[in-house]
């Protein structure tokens, strides 16, 4: 097997390992599925560009992670500028909040910050050190942002029917 081949087979052993992490960071980030399937396929591009220079195959999660966050924020730059006319006037006048249906229903809805925070930790598994890495700031941030995204899906779930979660 020669060094190209060698090259792509490791790459794309660790985008397969990797893929639902890197999805589920870019829609923490994103409104829609389509939109983090896009940020993702983006970073996997942007990641290809620059396998070689990765040193430390045991820090692709984050690193394939923070490529697809940055990929993801790009995005959401790119939209906010992109903004229709229609879609303008029905979020200038918004229904009746609906209450989250299931607990990634509530974690969509938390601020971004606390989103990612809490999808990196809780569905990703990575330890704060790692978020704080990868994401560029200190622990103590990530840990502000844990807890004040746990108090703000406390007080949504309390809010919604089925869950009834009771301080004693």
């Amino acid at each position: 097997m020669g060094r190209d081949e060698e090259l792509k087979s490791q790459f794309a052993a660790l985008v397969q390992e990797h893929s639902r992490s890197m999805y589920r960071s870019a829609r923490a980030l994103l409104p829609g599925e389509a939109q983090a399937q896009d940020a993702v396929g983006e970073a996997v591009l942007l990641a290809w560009q620059s396998f070689e220079k990765l040193r430390d195959h045991q820090a692709a999660k984050g690193w394939l992670v923070r490529i697809t966050v940055n990929c993801a924020y790009a995005q959401l730059r790119r939209d906010r500028r992109l903004v229709e006319l229609e879609k303008a006037e029905k979020v200038a006048v918004p229904e009746k909040e609906e209450l989250p249906e299931n607990l990634w229903q509530a974690v969509l809805r938390l601020p971004e910050e606390q989103r990612l925070a809490v999808t990196l930790y809780y569905y990703e598994d990575m330890p704060v050190a790692q978020i704080a890495r990868t994401l560029g700031v200190p622990q103590g941030t990530i840990k502000s942002r844990l807890n004040r995204g746990r108090e703000r899906l406390r007080k949504l779930l309390e809010e919604e029917d089925g869950y009834g979660v009771q301080r004693l």
